[in-house]
């Protein structure tokens, strides 16, 4: 969330940030803020006066019944009860200004970077970059969700009898290709000096407020609500709350995580042709990059994790384009994301396969994931994470690119992960 004293500080431009994004009733809920701002540091000021003068008298009674003045130290202590009931009356006030002011802050979403252009959907995203050939496939191409019928390698019907719909079977060598692009993500990022871990799939009600799920998503959470847990999103939730309350050492800049996790989402409310098949899933395996970092560097830090993307799916020789994020489109938390979409050529579509976002100090506000810097002081990080890679998608584009005559070629790449190059 944002902090306090830069919405009072910087109102103008939260203002045009905010209105970058389409952002309804802003000026209304900034004033709503600062007001009760306003209120709560006034009644905490009332409130340490009142202590304050609460401690100076209770010094005077010892002294008082020191020296044997026994009645001039009953009235102050008369004095004090009121004193405390007055204190206690001002710590409730303060409380709920407090928590009015939380409440306010939890619906104010994250500013946009400068470079972040207005816009209200997808349509008005930039792409600032695109590589690689579109293959001609000719006119008997099919969709992955065909071929993965041909092959007998995914099994969505079977997924729908388990579960429901959007819970795929993944079988023989489409199990097999699935666990080497995990693995292959893995490797190509530990290589890249990203330390691996493997979490937790179910996170607590103060991690998914942390990191910005909460609760603004709580529609797109699956939630066990007898023990009060909610099925991750995306590993970004675990991996990032791992810092949760922490005070981190300058020295260890960068902080560089990576990790596979299924990920779990409803995805209230989608239907249609363009979900069919690996296109939207309720659950998917994703491999995740999270970054913890100086403020000053998050930025460059942000376009090595994009290069990093870039050259991943180089190797697999995939045609893709980047988009950089308008100010409609752009995520809750995020002040600036690239998406990277690869081409599926026999859809004659672009699918969203990866997003990499800088959120600034938005999180870390939540999470209180501070560092010291050069001059001693407690300093906000900066948090970033990216897709590296979603695999559905991915999954879906090797299929139908690579889709031959006699079979589904396997990138060169991944063959020493597969253990086989056609899929026949």
């Amino acid at each position: 969330m944002l902090q306090v004293h830069f919405i009072r500080e910087n109102k103008e431009t939260v203002l045009a940030g905010l209105a970058k994004r389409n952002f309804a009733n802003a000026e209304t809920i900034i004033e709503q803020v600062l007001t009760a701002d306003e209120n709560r540091r006034k009644t905490q000021v009332e409130l340490d006066n009142t202590l304050a003068e609460s401690n100076k008298i209770s010094k005077e009674i010892g002294t008082f019944f020191k020296s044997g003045e026994v009645q001039k130290a009953n009235l102050l202590k008369e004095k004090t009860g009121r004193l405390k009931e007055k204190s206690k009356e001002l710590s409730e006030r303060s409380n709920a200004f407090a928590e009015e002011l939380q409440g306010l802050l939890y619906q104010i979403p994250n500013v946009p970077h400068a470079s972040v252009k207005s816009g209200k959907s997808e349509e008005d995203n930039e792409n600032v970059f695109s590589e690689g050939t579109i293959p001609d496939l000719g006119e008997n191409s099919l969709p992955h969700w065909e071929l993965a019928k041909k092959y007998d390698i995914i099994d969505f019907e079977l997924g729908t009898k388990i579960a429901g719909a959007g819970f795929p079977v993944y079988k023989g060598k489409g199990a097999r290709l699935q666990r080497a692009l995990i693995n292959y993500f893995l490797d190509k990022n530990t290589q890249a000096g990203y330390t691996e871990v493997q979490v937790p799939h179910l996170v607590n009600e103060a991690s998914g407020i942390a990191t910005g799920q909460l609760p603004d998503k709580e529609g797109q959470m699956y939630h066990a609500k007898v023990d009060d847990l909610y099925l991750i999103p995306t590993a970004e939730v675990p991996i990032t709350n791992m810092f949760r309350g922490n005070l981190v050492q300058e020295s260890n800049f960068p902080i560089k995580m990576t990790g596979y996790t299924p990920c779990f989402r409803r995805e209230a409310g989608s239907y249609g042709a363009h979900v069919r098949g690996l296109n939207r899933l309720h659950q998917f395996d994703k491999v995740e990059i999270v970054r913890i970092e100086h403020p000053e560097n998050s930025y460059q830090a942000l376009d090595g994790m994009v290069e990093h993307i870039k050259g991943i799916l180089r190797e697999l020789k995939l045609p893709f384009r980047i988009l950089r994020l308008c100010g409609g489109d752009t995520g809750f938390t995020s002040a600036l994301t690239f998406d990277f979409e690869l081409f599926s050529t026999a859809q004659n579509r672009w699918l969203e396969i990866s997003s990499a976002s800088n959120f600034e100090t938005f999180q870390a506000n939540r999470l209180k994931l501070r560092f010291k810097n050069k001059q001693g002081k407690s300093e906000l990080a900066h948090t970033l994470n990216g897709s590296s890679l979603a695999l559905p998608r991915v999954l879906a584009g090797i299929l139908e690119n690579y889709q031959t005559a006699e079979g589904i070629k396997i990138p060169d790449a991944l063959v020493p992960y597969c253990g086989f190059n056609f899929i026949k």
